[in-house]
C-alpha cells in the first residue's frame, strides 16, 4: 500500500505544479496544446476543446505545451496572437511562476495544517517512550512503539543520555556506513506491566556520524496554537528548508554536499518509508519535497521555470526581445547542470539502495 500512496503523492505534486502553469496560461489567454502527466506518448489521451490531455509512460514529471514556447516555432496565423512569445512579459511571468508558486503554497498549507493540529513543536520535549521504529533496523526486532526505555547498559537518564550511551557502541574497525557495533547494547524496557531486558546491536549511520538502533523517542504533547502561530511556524520551517536547499546546490562541487542530494528514486523511497511510519511523517515529507520542487524550479537557468523568468525579466530590462541563439546557448548550459544534478541524485540513490540506506 505504501508503494501506491507514495506514487500517488508524487503524481499529485506533479499534477498540481503543471496545473498551475495550465490554469495561468488559460487565464491570460494563451493557447495550451497539451497537458500531460508524465512523459512519452501513450493511447491514454483525450481531446477537450483545443487541448489534448494525456498520461505518459515515463513517470518522471509532466508538462504543459503552450503554443509558441519556441520563438522560431511555426504557428498557424489564426492562433499566432495567443502564442507564448507574442504575449507581454507580465503574462509570461505569471504563467511560468504559477507552477513553483503552487508547490510553495501547497507546502505552506500542509505545514500550517500539521503545526495547527500538532501544536507548538518548539515547546515539545522528548521522553523515554518509543514513538516508532524504522523497518529493518536493529530496533525493529527488539522494541515496540509504546515501550519505555529505563536503562541502556545499566545507565539511566534523559533521552539524550540514553542516545549517547547507544552511540558509545563502536564498530570494531573504522566506522563505515552500515557497520555493526562490536558489542550489543543492553536495554531495560517497560512494556505494559512487564520489565524486559533486550539486546540490540547499533549500526553506524554515516549521515549522522554515529551508531543508531533505528527508533524515535516520543515527545510531550506541545501546547495548542492558533492559525497565526501555525502560519509563523510554517514560514520558519520553509525558510530553513529553502536556505538549506540553496546552500546544498550552491556548494554542489563539495563532496559532502553532493552526498546530500537525492533523486526521484530516493525521494520516492523516503516518502514510502515515511508513510509506513505514519500520516504526519508522510505529509511532512511531501510538504518538504513540494517546497524543494518549487525552489529548485526557480533556479535561474533553462530549462527550469526560473530560467524562463530570468530571460523574461532580461527582456523587460533590455526593452526588446533576447536573441533566441543566446537563450539556446544558455539553455544548453542549464540543461547540462540539470543532468548533472540528476546523475548525482541517481548515483546517491543507487548507493543508498545497495547498502547505505535512506
Amino acid at each position: 500500500m505504501s508503494w501506491f500512496l507514495a506514487f500517488a503523492g508524487f503524481a499529485a505534486l506533479i499534477i498540481l505544479h503543471e496545473l498551475g502553469h495550465f490554469t495561468a496560461a488559460k487565464a491570460v489567454g494563451m493557447r495550451v496544446e497539451r497537458f500531460s502527466l508524465f512523459f512519452g506518448r501513450t493511447k491514454l489521451r483525450w481531446q477537450r476543446g483545443e487541448t489534448e490531455y494525456g498520461v505518459g509512460w515515463l513517470p518522471l514529471g509532466g508538462f504543459v505545451k503552450i503554443t509558441g514556447m519556441n520563438p522560431v516555432e511555426e504557428i498557424p496565423p489564426e492562433v499566432a496572437h495567443r502564442a507564448y512569445y507574442r504575449q507581454p512579459v507580465w503574462k509570461r511571468l505569471v504563467v511560468i511562476a504559477a507552477g513553483p508558486a503552487v508547490n510553495i503554497f501547497l507546502a505552506f498549507v500542509i505545514l500550517m495544517g500539521l503545526y495547527w493540529s500538532i501544536g507548538d513543536v518548539r515547546k515539545e520535549k522528548p521522553i523515554n517512550r518509543i514513538e516508532a521504529t524504522t523497518a529493518d533496523s536493529p530496533a525493529a526486532g527488539a522494541l515496540k512503539p509504546g515501550d519505555r526505555i529505563l536503562a541502556v547498559d545499566g545507565r539511566t537518564g534523559s533521552p539524550a543520555m540514553l542516545r549517547k550511551q547507544i552511540a558509545s557502541h563502536r564498530c570494531a574497525g573504522k566506522p563505515e556506513e552500515g557497520c555493526k557495533a562490536a558489542e550489543p547494547a543492553v536495554l531495560v524496557i517497560q512494556r505494559g506491566d512487564a520489565r524486559i531486558t533486550v539486546k540490540a546491536t547499533p549500526v553506524y549511520n554515516a549521515q549522522v556520524k554515529r551508531p543508531l538502533l533505528g527508533f524515535a523517542f516520543d515527545v510531550t504533547r506541545p501546547p495548542p496554537i492558533g492559525p497565526l502561530t501555525a502560519a509563523e511556524l510554517s514560514v520558519d520551517k520553509m525558510w530553513s528548508i529553502t536556505s538549506g536547499t540553496v546552500s546544498t546546490i550552491a556548494q554542489i562541487f563539495k563532496a559532502e554536499k553532493r552526498k546530500e542530494v537525492s533523486g526521484v528514486v530516493g525521494s520516492y523511497e523516503a516518502t514510502r518509508k515515511s508513510i509506513e511510519m505514519g500520516t504526519q511523517q508522510a505529509l511532512l515529507l511531501l510538504a518538504l519535497i513540494s517546497l524543494s520542487l518549487g525552489v529548485i524550479n526557480l533556479f535561474p537557468f533553462l530549462p527550469l521555470d526560473g530560467g524562463h523568468i530570468f530571460w523574461a525579466l532580461a527582456e523587460k530590462v533590455r526593452g526588446r526581445a533576447i536573441p533566441f541563439a543566446v537563450m539556446e546557448r544558455a539553455g544548453f548550459v542549464g540543461f547540462a547542470l540539470v543532468i548533472m544534478l540528476a546523475l548525482i541524485g541517481l548515483t546517491n540513490d543507487i548507493g543508498r539502495l545497495t547498502g547505505e540506506g535512506f
